[in-house]
């Protein structure tokens, strides 16, 4: 059967001499996978462009929450198609589940942003914003941990030297994120703090979610780098070794 079918025999742990069934079933779970790290690849700067100008700028305001909601259900599609492939993989199984669950929170509270841009001073809605700004960092962080389980499960150990590495990176990256969101959330609860500082309050305030969503930015590209990187893997290592 060649390098075609060893390279399926690596990926699904089988012998090298799959039956042409088992063959159809592989390239269907790999065709979804790929479809879904694309979606996921879009999907990321999209909900974070998406949901930062629905909390803070009007530029979306005609077309109200859908533009959030429909990111946030871009990602939430990825990761369901990817959950096609190696279902009998235990860790594999669990990590993606997490990431799910969280990409699910994020799609439930997305709207909270629009409501609490057009009825600011709402304690619900400010709770609501925050409580979504740490499910999005930590669904940032559990992708991580996807890519890089999916990186120890393909044949290429370039790619699983990558994932290794640059995802434990990337997590770090997060962590810190997460402190620095959480620093910026209770000095906004400061009942003092507006009084101190008058009008300059609301200039403090905008300039912190900017400067958080720049920051951001860092891990995000890391992100969208190993994703890119894993499904150009598998085009060309799988998908490429039938021509």
């Amino acid at each position: 059967m060649g390098a075609q079918s060893l390279t399926f025999a690596v990926i699904l742990n089988e012998t090298p001499n799959p039956k042409p069934g088992n063959q159809a079933d592989v390239l269907r779970s790999l065709g979804k996978l790929a479809r879904g790290l694309s979606a996921l690849f879009w999907g990321l700067p999209a909900a974070l462009i998406a949901c930062a100008d629905t909390a803070r700028t009007e530029v979306l305001r005609p077309f109200g929450i859908v533009p959030a909601l429909a990111a946030n259900a871009l990602l939430l599609f990825g990761l369901w198609q990817m959950g096609s492939f190696q279902k009998q993989e235990r860790p594999w199984r669990n990590i993606l589940d997490r990431a799910k669950l969280l990409a699910l929170v994020n799609l439930g509270l997305c709207p909270f942003l629009y409501w609490q841009n057009r009825m600011p001073g709402v304690p619900f809605f400010d709770t609501s914003v925050l409580v979504l700004i740490l499910s999005a960092l930590l669904f940032l962080f559990n992708l991580n941990g996807v890519i890089k389980q999916l990186g120890a499960m393909l044949p290429d150990e370039t790619l699983r030297q990558e994932t290794r590495l640059f995802a434990l990176l990337d997590r770090w990256l997060i962590v810190v994120l997460v402190f620095l969101a959480v620093a910026y959330a209770v000095m906004l609860q400061d009942p003092r703090l507006p009084a101190m500082l008058g009008e300059r309050f609301d200039l403090l305030e905008t300039f912190g979610f900017w400067a958080l969503v720049f920051f951001a930015l860092l891990p995000l590209a890391m992100t969208m780098a190993l994703i890119w990187k894993t499904k150009e893997t598998i085009l060309d290592g799988v998908f490429g070794a039938r021509h």
